[in-house]
């Protein structure tokens, strides 16, 4: 074999060398993989829950609609009222959840684009580099290598290496475009949950808005209701009524539970169950509505100035025994501290506890709101001792007169 032949095949080698090692280059440098912590997933449970919300409000605003007028279902109307505006409340939360979500995806995807372009940035460089290579050996051109043979043994040797350069050629290509039509996608994708993401917002503050109108008239009907005391007596009647059912029941439960624990006393002192109000707007004992010849009997006092979203906090350490929700209370919890001691917080928009729950004195039992017979929001205190409800105000030092 001539010199000529010799040099011919070490540069055709040096070729499918470089090829080779262009393929190696490639594996060392493969696209870096994110965790994904939200999913798409994940926003279409969260639609498909929202969807669901949807319609459990449809189907109460229509109960709603049905009782407008009829005076003689004004409790009614309030419990649904508070449905209402429960699921309203979960409404913002879902949609809320879907705006995180969105904010995450587009972290996220913003990431593997990254990955993306670079991946591609490197690849392409890898390729523009070969080519170089193959220009400065003198083989840029497939035809000029065949042509060079000396004879047909060494044409068909050129003709497996070179198609062994452009199948690679080819793979680089197609790796190419690959990447390409996925980063394309991804910004497409990206442009989509902006879109999305915009739109749940406008969504969150037109069912905010909502809340706002559904709690005024939530709290209208209450004061209707207090303000016309001759023209509602029965059903304020019926409200008295579920208190003391409740207040009897609060009883026989933390004897009950007094029996079961061997409580014989009960130690320690409470604490205020709110930490961002010590307005007292509505005392314990006899107080005037406002109305000529109408007075009530509060069991408790309320704490004003909590707006719906001060912390309610159980004043004592002990055993919750009723998380529930009454036409007269609302959302209310009562825990029991020992043997005939009990503390009562009542017309909550939401709650944090269940029955049989062990608390800590400070452990935060819901959130402060105006459900049930309730014109605004506030916090309803009780203390029951020794079975019968005694003045709060007793207990609560440093309380500013707001009656």
């Amino acid at each position: 074999m001539s010199k000529r032949t010799i040099w011919k095949r070490m540069s055709s080698l040096a070729l499918v060398l470089a090829v080779l090692f262009a393929l190696v280059g490639t594996d060392t440098a493969p696209l870096v993989e994110t965790a994904s912590a939200v999913t798409q997933g994940d926003i279409d449970a969260l639609k498909d829950d929202a969807d669901a919300l949807a319609d459990e409000k449809s189907a109460i605003k229509s109960r709603l609609s049905e009782l407008r007028n009829e005076k003689a279902n004004m409790l009614e109307r309030r419990v649904l009222l508070d449905q209402q505006i429960a699921v309203t409340e979960k409404e913002i939360a879902n949609t809320e959840n879907q705006i995180a979500g969105y904010q995450a995806l587009l972290t996220q995807t913003a990431l593997e684009l990254e990955e993306n372009q670079k991946e591609e940035e490197e690849r392409y460089e890898l390729f523009c580099e070969r080519t170089r290579v193959m220009e400065e050996n003198g083989t840029a051109s497939y035809w000029a290598v065949l042509f060079n043979a000396e004879d047909f043994s060494d044409l068909l040797s050129r003709l497996a290496d070179i198609q062994e350069v452009m199948d690679y050629d080819q793979s680089v290509l197609d790796n190419l475009r690959e990447i390409r039509a996925e980063i394309e996608a991804k910004q497409a994708y990206q442009e989509e949950l902006k879109t999305e993401a915009e739109a749940a917002k406008a969504t969150l503050e037109a069912t905010k808005a909502d809340l706002s109108a559904q709690r005024e008239e939530a709290n209208a009907l209450v004061a209707e209701l207090e303000s016309n005391v001759a023209e509602y007596s029965e059903q304020l009647a019926a409200v008295e009524e579920e208190e003391e059912a409740i207040q009897k029941e609060i009883v026989e439960k933390t004897n009950q539970l007094a029996a079961q624990m061997g409580w014989n006393a009960t130690v320690g002192g409470y604490i205020w169950p709110v930490t961002t109000s010590r307005r007292i707007t509505s005392p314990y004992g006899n107080r005037n509505t406002g109305i000529p010849g109408a007075s009530t009997n509060h069991k408790g006092v309320d704490i004003g100035g909590v707006y719906y979203s001060s912390n309610v906090l159980a004043t004592k350490a002990g055993i919750v025994i009723t998380s529930a929700y009454s036409s007269s209370y609302g959302n209310y919890v009562v825990v029991s501290h020992g043997k005939g001691n009990t503390t009562l917080y009542a017309h909550m928009s939401s709650r944090s506890v269940s029955e049989g729950d062990v608390v800590d004195q400070g452990d935060v039992l819901g959130i402060t709101g105006s459900t049930g017979i309730s014109s605004g929001p506030h916090l309803h205190y009780e203390i029951t001792e020794n079975g019968s409800r005694v003045n709060p105000l007793d207990y609560l030092p440093g309380y500013i007169q707001a009656w």
